[in-house]
């Protein structure tokens, strides 16, 4: 191990190669470049093997990465997969979108003085491996049961669930709403960061290892979740939070201000091919507008860089706080202004500004005041100081919040907390009805894909432990 791995001394940290800057503004693909074997190996060397792996620790997968990454610096990749898909049933998009420098790469314990080990890029080389040599297989059961789960969401949550559940033999009926599989992987998420064959691959993958997709259902409407209670043993509840919200501010009702989840998706549809007849008529398009995003995760970077890539004339992004206060990936905020968007900090917008449709935003500048109880600083605006920005499209990137469930579905029992998600018990993940679990972003709010796949899995060792007992606890009613 000395001799191919703590080669942090020696190798200096290097990420797979950029995309020329002009290239990547002009299309949607995946702006990195592919690791080539050799540099894979060598940077994956650079890991210290440390006995307290940080990186593992502050994964919410708890990934075992640097037992993967060894193996990667030791030219066995397929083993490295098969250790890395362990503990992750989505490694290959996990690589390309997990905010890798606020978690394990941000907690490797090299990265003060040396620079942290790229894991990020080198699970996506692992992976991207993989499935080009065939080492990514469907679900395969040793052995089927009889039993069925009905699952409300094709996003990552729901799936997590779907995979694990169907490889240990469950019958298992994913529902969704829309007409193809993966949620936000499609729909939000950009072909710039996640192409979307490499989610559309697992969607095939998932059928044909028998797990049975039920695409343009909607919960309530075409199917009560009481007739779903009653056709499977137990049900799962994935289907994230969609609801954006929103900024009361005058003329908030003028064209031209749209929802970032309503941009992406028009945007993402359009790449897929679909007729989108509002991108169509241009109001959804940024092409040749002065286009404003409100707000600084990492949705409004995926509504800036999409603005880019449609041939904005101008792309600002107003924030109310710092750069080092954002809650975005610091590597995103690079990545965006390399390609030419204009961040304005410490600045609020007040109103919108138009005769009928948007022609500006006005804005004021604010200040950082001391923290609140969640350790994040207060702002407060500086009397006097407002601006404007022109704008022909404005973008509120300001979060999501939970859909009104129990409405949605017709089932007032569904209990939900006071911030419109589902109430569960943490410890088994089932919601007030019995038999009925849910995870993910409907029950932890707005968060990353990593956290919605350990949700999915956890929840499916809980419903199979409740269908067990429930089932063995029949059998001995039965046998009395």
């Amino acid at each position: 191990m000395a001799e191919r791995m703590l080669q942090f001394v020696r190798l200096s940290q290097a990420q797979p190669e950029k995309r020329d800057i002009a290239a990547r503004r002009s299309d949607f693909g995946e702006i990195y470049r592919e690791f080539a074997a050799e540099a894979a190996s060598a940077q994956a060397s650079r890991c210290s093997q440390c006995g307290v792996p940080f990186c593992s620790i502050h994964c919410p997968l708890n990934q075992n990465i640097p037992d993967w990454l060894k193996l990667t610096a030791e030219g066995r990749l397929e083993e490295a997969h098969e250790v890395n898909s362990a503990t992750n049933t989505f490694p290959e998009i996990c690589g390309r979108i997990c905010p890798q420098d606020r978690l394990c790469e941000g907690n490797c314990v090299i990265e003060k003085g040396f620079e942290a080990v790229t894991i990020g890029a080198v699970e996506k080389y692992i992976n991207d491996t993989a499935w080009a040599n065939g080492w990514v297989k469907p679900p395969s059961p040793r052995q089927e049961r009889s039993h069925s789960i009905g699952i409300i969401g094709a996003g990552p949550a729901g799936l997590a669930t779907a995979e694990r559940l169907r490889s240990r033999g469950w019958q298992v009926h994913v529902y969704d709403r829309y007409d193809r599989v993966g949620g936000l992987m499609i729909y939000g998420i950009p072909n710039f960061k996640l192409e979307k064959e490499v989610v559309l691959r697992r969607w095939k993958q998932f059928e044909a290892g028998g797990i049975h997709f039920h695409l343009n259902v909607a919960i309530g409407t075409d199917i009560t979740l009481a007739e779903l209670r009653a056709k499977h043993d137990a049900v799962f509840i994935a289907t994230g939070v969609y609801k954006a919200r929103d900024i009361e501010t005058p003329g908030s009702g003028l064209a031209g201000i749209v929802p970032a989840l309503d941009y992406l998706t028009a945007s993402n549809r359009d790449n897929l091919g679909d007729s989108v007849p509002d991108f169509a008529s241009g109001a959804l398009d940024a092409k040749g507008k002065r286009v404003v995003v409100l707000g600084g995760g990492d949705t409004a970077m995926d509504c800036v860089r999409t603005a880019i890539r449609q041939g904005a004339a101008a792309v600002t992004c107003l924030y109310r706080r710092d750069k080092a206060n954002m809650p975005g990936s610091m590597r995103e905020v690079k990545n965006a202004e390399e390609e030419g968007v204009e961040f304005t900090w410490l600045a609020a917008p007040e109103a919108f500004i138009g005769d009928g449709k948007v022609e500006a935003v006005r804005a004021t500048r604010m200040h950082l005041g001391l923290p609140d109880t969640t350790g994040r600083q207060q702002v407060a605006p500086i009397p006097g100081s407002e601006f404007t920005v022109p704008c022909d499209l404005a973008i509120k990137a300001l979060g999501f919040d939970a859909e009104d469930l129990p409405a949605m579905f017709g089932e007032p029992a569904l209990a939900v907390t006071r911030w419109g998600t589902v109430k569960v018990d943490h410890r088994t993940m089932m919601t007030t009805l019995p038999g009925v679990f849910a995870g993910g972003d409907i029950v932890r709010g707005a968060s990353l894909v990593v956290w919605a796949i350990r949700d999915g899995r956890d929840a499916a060792d809980q419903i199979e432990a409740y269908v067990t007992a429930k089932a063995g606890a029949a059998l001995a009613t039965a046998a009395e």
